[in-house]
């Protein structure tokens, strides 16, 4: 009897917990995405009532979830107009990249040394993903494919203080990249840029891997200079 009562709470000990989204958390993810995705474009006042309808919510979450994304620099909270969605300049950019640039190359170099076999599995299956969009040049998703093997890897790094800063930068990262779509000769070389990262990834070279994601980085942020640089009417150029 006590043999099968160890082996019940044996299978206890190894079930995996349940995760669970807060309302909180996914409001601030759908609103995230409608920012980044250009759904709210730069510039536009935040529709309150709208989005209250949209996702059946009250005036406080959504409010709450306004704050965070403020936080995050994707909204301009200004007193008794409610908010707006901040414009990028190029000196936003210029600042941005190479200090996003810097803490891929670390993520990258800890990762190495941290990673597991199954963790690198699981960034070869979505970059396998990722490239099958590529090939039926769907960019959106793409993107988040994209997007999401860059989080396996900080995550694979073990660093809360260097999750901590990469989050606060990540949601303006992504939306200054899909504000410019990628040339064909660009988005080749930057899948190109993800074999090379999945191949030091798998090898464990610390040294390549920090070295190739900085440069993916400094890449990345030049596409989008140039091509927010040359549509005025989405990118100030005065700070």
């Amino acid at each position: 009897m006590n043999d099968v009562g160890n082996s019940d709470n044996e299978t206890l000990a190894k079930a995996e917990p349940i995760a669970r989204v807060t309302l909180h958390d996914e409001l601030v993810a759908r609103l995230r995405d409608l920012i980044v995705e250009g759904e709210l474009a730069p510039g536009v006042r935040v529709p309150e009532r709208t989005l209250c309808e949209r996702f059946g919510v009250s005036r406080t979450p959504l409010r709450e979830a306004l704050k965070v994304l403020a936080s995050e620099g994707l909204l301009d909270l200004l007193p008794n107009r409610g908010a707006t969605v901040a414009r990028l300049t190029l000196a936003d950019l210029d600042e941005m990249f190479p200090v996003m640039g810097a803490l891929e190359a670390l993520a990258g170099e800890l990762a190495c040394a941290r990673i597991t076999d199954e963790q690198i599995a699981e960034v070869r299956a979505l970059h396998y993903q990722m490239v099958l969009h590529y090939t039926r040049k769907e960019l959106p998703q793409y993107f988040r494919l994209n997007q999401r093997i860059h989080e396996l890897i900080m995550d694979a790094a073990g660093n809360a203080a260097l999750t901590r800063m990469y989050q606060g930068l990540a949601g303006r990262i992504r939306r200054a990249r899909y504000l410019a779509n990628m040339s064909k000769a660009r988005w080749d070389t930057a899948v190109e840029e993800h074999e090379a990262i999945l191949l030091a990834l798998s090898q464990r070279d610390a040294p390549r891997l920090s070295r190739i994601l900085k440069q993916h980085l400094q890449n990345k942020g030049e596409t989008v200079k140039e091509a927010l640089a040359a549509d005025g009417d989405r990118l100030s150029r005065t700070a």
